[in-house]
């Protein structure tokens, strides 16, 4: 597989009303603690503003390579937010893994 800087996206509607305190909570939550993870560069939180599609938010950060990529996936505090939030928040989502063209 080609090496590079991956650029992992999760597109992602949760159960909660859009400007909700739960919203607010979750996405500051996600951001506090999957961008703590030492290897997660660059990490964003972003709000949907296209009509192209029916997500409404997104999480973009970049790893330096599939290694760390894979690590993150593994990475326990990772694991712990997939299983204590996401799974019980999120309502449907996508996942989007690119390499940066260098």
């Amino acid at each position: 597989m080609e090496q590079g800087i991956i650029k992992h996206m999760a597109l992602f509607t949760l159960k909660h009303p859009l400007e909700s305190e739960q919203t607010e909570k979750f996405l500051n939550d996600g951001e506090n603690i999957l961008s703590e993870i030492p290897i997660v560069k660059n990490f964003e939180v972003l709000r949907q503003v296209s009509t192209m599609t029916n997500f409404d938010f997104g999480f973009s950060m970049e790893f330096k390579n599939q290694e760390d990529y894979l690590a993150y996936n593994n990475h326990p505090n990772h694991q712990a937010f997939v299983e204590e939030r996401w799974k019980k928040e999120v309502e449907r989502f996508q996942e989007i893994d690119l390499i940066k063209k260098v």
